[in-house]
């Protein structure tokens, strides 16, 4: 990233933490050895990795991370995503509401499975965030995906019950803990053509993540 627009993020307050859901490593570093994005090929995301990477750590309870995909996700997908520039990849990282946790061995269970269905419940606990509680998030999640998807419910809430898809769990919460990254969600670090640039907390706006990329450049 050019000190120009270093200089025109740090005016604006992208360079540091934003307001998100609450209950810090950054540095030269490549996608390829930053703590954050260890194993990313093996998560969950949309596009391509090769160019932009948006590495979100996102809480399936958290509001502010239901604000993020409302208001900023599409537009990453629109002119991140879909043109090819780059990727946007998720960890799940439940530190919010307790109901959190039980929903994030649900959706590592569910990519397992059919990656397509995975973003189908990710949008789902966003979409009925209030309706949600550690009670009943696994028949909720069992009804929604049995109905909504290919996927086996029962089979999922099972799983998640018993933990199935741990590791998967852990290896998200470890990333994070190793990049020092903090439990202000969702967290969103953001690397240009590879290169880690900042990391952002918060329901950011688009504009804010593409001048980080370079994508407002000219």
């Amino acid at each position: 990233m050019n000190r120009r627009r270093f200089l025109t993020l740090s005016g604006v307050g992208v360079v540091g933490a934003v307001a998100g859901c609450s209950s810090e490593a950054d540095s030269a570093e490549s996608v390829d050895n930053h703590p954050a994005a260890a194993d990313l090929d093996a998560q969950p995301r949309r596009g391509e990795l090769g160019g932009h990477v948006i590495l979100a750590f996102e809480d399936p309870s958290c509001p502010t991370c239901r604000r993020f995909h409302e208001e900023t996700l599409p537009d990453i997908r629109e002119n991140i995503v879909d043109t090819g520039k780059g990727a946007y990849a998720v960890r799940t990282y439940p530190v919010i509401y307790p109901w959190g946790e039980p929903a994030t061995q649900a959706l590592e269970s569910t990519f397992a499975r059919d990656s397509e269905a995975y973003w189908a419940l990710f949008e789902h606990y966003f979409a009925e965030q209030s309706s949600f509680d550690p009670d009943n998030v696994l028949d909720r999640t069992a009804m929604f995906l049995t109905e909504e998807t290919a996927v086996d419910g029962e089979a999922v809430a099972r799983d998640a019950q018993e933990q199935a898809h741990n590791d998967a769990v852990q290896a998200d919460i470890q990333a994070a803990e190793d990049a020092g990254l903090g439990e202000t969600t969702p967290i969103i670090l953001l690397f240009e053509d590879g290169e880690f640039v900042t990391k952002v907390n918060g329901s950011v706006s688009y504009d804010l993540i593409a001048e980080a990329l370079g994508e407002r450049d000219g």
